[in-house]
């Protein structure tokens, strides 16, 4: 047997070589425990613990299906481009947010759209020292690198505007090859890391700057495609749940897809 570090929702640890393998929770798909998970399988191990009771959920976790649901992985872990709750059915994009109007059974979603670009934007609470903006890019661009194992030349931005930072990760799928972590698991990651969630065994993120903790009040995560995302008008309507403010703004933006902004 041998211990998943970088994923604590596995059973069945055996060594393959020198390599730590388990099976996914929910899924049995087999891992390879010296790399990042990909989010569809940690998001279906997930909902599996969730409906085993093994532990409580907020009651507005799964509102409107967006954000966490119960997805269907390819074998390689990526999602399938079609995604159902029941009868409802919606197109996604490569972090397996919604990138379409939900349907019925019949609609088609001819291929996985990539998500290319991911804006992860952070409000962080108010501190004794102010922060210094290098020392901050410093300590997120070694972080992305070192704990999700992405490619520095991924991390286009880490810019600082207090209170307010924004890391920028682009990755289109002509620049990334078969061995390189996908920037949306690593945003998944790195956004359970930030809500104190983490997915690691036992390793915690401590984000400590100049000997002082760093707290954030606020995340949001917005996702930008390769092919616009397809949404009509008419279907947003108010009060469906506020991230879907933030695909409005994003729209006549001219930035794409967004979602999940978590507390």
């Amino acid at each position: 047997a041998c211990i998943c570090e970088k994923n604590k929702r596995v059973t069945n640890c055996r060594l393959d070589g020198s390599v730590c393998r388990c099976e996914s929770v929910g899924s049995s798909v087999s891992v390879n425990c010296d790399t990042l998970t990909s989010k569809c399988l940690l998001m279906k191990a997930e909902m599996t613990g969730s409906k085993s009771g093994r532990r409580e959920k907020p009651k507005d976790a799964f509102e409107d299906t967006d954000g966490l649901y119960d997805p269907e992985c390819e074998n390689t872990g990526v999602f399938k481009a079609k995604q159902c709750n029941g009868t409802t059915c919606w197109c996604v994009n490569t972090a397996g947010v919604r990138r379409t109007d939900k349907h019925d059974s019949d609609l088609k979603c001819n291929q996985l759209v990539r998500t290319m670009w991911i804006i992860i934007e952070m409000k962080h609470a108010e501190r004794n020292a102010p922060l210094n903006a290098e020392t901050l890019k410093k300590f997120f661009k070694e972080t992305i690198t070192n704990r999700y194992m992405l490619d520095g030349r991924y991390i286009t931005s880490v810019l600082y505007e207090e209170p307010y930072i924004t890391i920028d990760l682009k990755q289109n799928s002509s620049e990334k090859s078969a061995g390189d972590v996908d920037i949306a698991d690593v945003a998944y990651y790195f956004e359970k890391d930030v809500k104190g969630d983490s997915i690691f065994h036992n390793n915690r993120l401590n984000v400590s700057i100049d000997n002082e903790m760093l707290h954030f009040e606020k995340t949001v995560v917005y996702y930008v495609d390769e092919i616009a995302p397809e949404f009509s008008m008419k279907s947003l309507t108010p009060g469906l749940v506020a991230v879907i403010v933030v695909v409005i703004v994003a729209i006549v933006a001219g930035i794409v897809v967004l979602v999940s902004s978590k507390k």
